[in-house]
């Protein structure tokens, strides 16, 4: 399977989506213009070239359009994470956290979930 690649622009458009779906054009320029502040000219071009790029699927039904999105949002976490990964620390997570942890950036919260993730990950390498 090919790697997702989506711009800033589709992340908002797709984030939209995967919260509920589907929406009008009218929700999507609603719910666009408080997130991002788009113009309804912006969202609607948007959706176009998305539709075009197989990223999101339109319905008509009578004079309007409705909109579902045509990508996973688990397919395209997964490989916008890799992709990152990639190209900022040469696919390591341990460079990544080491980063992190060096910047002082993690709270106690987060390094306790971070602490059970890697609990959990380890008794699945132990299956």
């Amino acid at each position: 399977m090919e790697p997702i690649k989506l711009t800033g622009s589709e992340w908002s458009v797709l984030d939209c989506l995967w919260r509920e779906n589907p929406q009008t054009v009218m929700q999507m320029v609603a719910n666009l213009s408080k997130t991002v502040g788009w113009a309804k000219s912006t969202t609607i071009t948007t959706l176009r070239r998305m539709e075009e790029k197989g990223l999101v699927h339109c319905e008509i039904s009578g004079k309007g359009k409705s909109y579902t999105p045509a990508v996973e949002q688990e397919s395209a976490e997964i490989s916008e994470t890799k992709s990152f990964l990639d190209r900022v620390y040469r696919g390591s997570v341990g460079l990544m956290m080491s980063a992190m942890a060096q910047r002082q950036a993690l709270t106690r919260e987060e390094i306790a979930e971070l602490r059970e993730i890697l609990a959990q990950a380890e008794k699945e390498v132990e299956k």
